[in-house]
């Protein structure tokens, strides 16, 4: 395990939970016969606020200096995080408004682009997203090992031991268990997970307030010639350090769809619209200031050359080992809450589509609890068979999965992005939402185009090895449209 730590056509469409009944809500009447009413189990604006939070804030923040200053000079990075934030709240703003002009499409990034642009499509954004976070996962159980590993070095060492391997693959086991109980006690979880793992960034934040040097900050502020002489400013070099932290700060934005996922189960669509807001504001506020503050106290080279997660490193080394020991208690509260996040709200792509008859048949499948357990089985499989080969991969296996899953994701909010700007153009628009067609057709637009820029920033490569990734997964739409025919057949 890598030592590296830190983000219609075809068959009718299938019913929904607004249309029909999930396993839970075939129970309702036994419930409800207990007294206890139906919205009682869904999810309100706080859960689903921490929802989003939580698939965010992930242990990819404490490792946030050093990933961000490897690539850009403290000027550089404003410049990226306010790209980053214009973009990223376009994206925001697609889920937003089409959790409102659109509430009856209830699993949110499938279900917008299986309706807007064909079964095929939606095959391959379910597809692309459960794949690319099972892949995201990974990375998180390399990073909780190696926060384990501060507090017992002799057992876990690094993080990249066979110890490692057994302690992550034991986690992701117990994830699949957890998960397995459903999106409700999910939620009440994200809640507590959520506070425990902003408490220590916001001690890093103030504590590093205390140490901040402005004259610090401004040194170098465009960065470093190749001899040492700081930079004045100058577009080119900025954009291309700018470019350098897009798939970064991409992968630390992956779950802004958050509350849009799991929205059949949210009491209200205007809640999912709340949630989304709060959550990215949040987020991105915090983001920019941790990885903006530590170039007030050292350089940029300084910062890009600390150890795996960097937070820790600048804690222990101001505020001894009790700094260091908060920030990594906040990795595992930041993984293991993060993890069951992403473990609810990719099983829903296969189950959803799996009713679309456009995944095979089993992927349908739900507990008693309402969860799609053959869909967490699986991604559990897929999570497991990464960890094993993971543990195989020399250094740079983070750096991987942070580049491949970003940009297998950017289709998936591409395609959103696509399918609201088809909305404001051609259907016509719902009376009484807060959105007019001129806010969603600008805003579609300006998603897909941002999109667009942050698929061509990745590269050749990884756009290649993406293709490959979507490649493999078309046997799973191919058997799942066979036996949607067979089961039309037979009726």
């Amino acid at each position: 395990m890598a030592s590296r730590t830190s983000n219609h056509s075809g068959p009718a469409p299938a019913p929904t939970p607004a249309t029909t009944p999930s396993a839970s809500q075939h129970r309702s009447g036994q419930s409800l016969a207990k007294g206890a009413p139906a919205d009682a189990r869904k999810v309100g604006v706080v859960g689903l606020t921490a929802i989003v939070i939580s698939a965010m804030v992930g242990g990819g923040i404490y490792n946030l200096p050093q990933s961000m200053a490897a690539s850009a000079s403290a000027g550089s990075q404003i410049v990226a995080w306010a790209i980053t934030g214009f973009g990223m709240w376009f994206i925001a703003n697609t889920f937003r408004i089409l959790a409102q002009v659109k509430p009856e499409l209830k699993n949110g990034i499938y279900t917008y682009a299986e309706r807007g642009f064909g079964t095929f499509v939606g095959f391959l954004i379910a597809y692309g997203y459960w794949v690319c976070n099972c892949i995201a996962l990974v990375a998180y159980g390399v990073m909780i090992m190696a926060a384990v590993g501060y507090f017992l070095p002799q057992v876990f060492g690094d993080g990249s031991n066979v110890a490692s391997l057994v302690g992550a693959s034991v986690i992701t086991w117990a994830m699949f268990a957890l998960a397995c109980r459903g999106v409700k006690s999910g939620s009440a979880i994200n809640v507590i997970g959520t506070i425990g793992k902003i408490v220590p960034v916001l001690i890093f934040i103030v504590a590093l307030m205390t140490v901040f040097q402005l004259g610090v900050f401004l040194e170098g502020f465009w960065g470093y010639a190749k001899d040492g002489i700081a930079l004045s400013f100058n577009f080119g070099d900025v954009m291309g350090q700018v470019s350098g932290t897009m798939m970064i700060t991409l992968f630390l934005f992956t779950g802004i769809e958050g509350a849009v996922v799991v929205s059949g189960e949210a009491k209200t669509q205007s809640d999912v619209s709340k949630a989304t807001t709060i959550g990215f504001v949040i987020v991105l506020l915090l983001y920019s200031v941790v990885s903006v503050l530590p170039l007030g106290v050292y350089t940029s080279a300084d910062v890009a050359a600390m150890a795996d997660p960097s937070m820790a490193a600048i804690m222990q080394d101001r505020f001894g080992d009790v700094g260091a020991a908060i920030v990594n208690v906040g990795v595992v509260v930041a993984v293991l809450s993060s993890w069951l996040v992403w473990m609810l709200m990719l099983a829903q792509m296969p189950l959803f589509a799996a009713r679309d008859g456009i995944f095979p048949k089993r992927f349908a499948r739900q507990n008693s609890k309402g969860a799609p357990s053959y869909s967490l089985l699986w991604s559990t499989v897929v999570i497991q068979a990464g960890l094993v080969a993971s543990h195989f991969m020399a250094g740079n296996a983070w750096d991987v999965v942070v580049d491949i899953s970003a940009v297998m994701c950017m289709p998936c909010y591409m395609t959103c992005a696509l399918y609201l700007w088809k909305v404001a153009w051609k259907e016509q628009w719902p009376e009484g939402v807060r959105f007019s067609r001129k806010n969603g057709l600008a805003t579609g637009i300006i998603g897909t185009v941002f999109a667009l820029y942050l698929i061509y920033a990745s590269g050749l490569t990884y756009l290649l090895i993406a293709a490959v990734a979507y490649a493999i997964g078309v046997p799973l739409y191919l058997i799942g449209r066979k036996q949607a025919k067979e089961a039309r057949a037979a009726r």
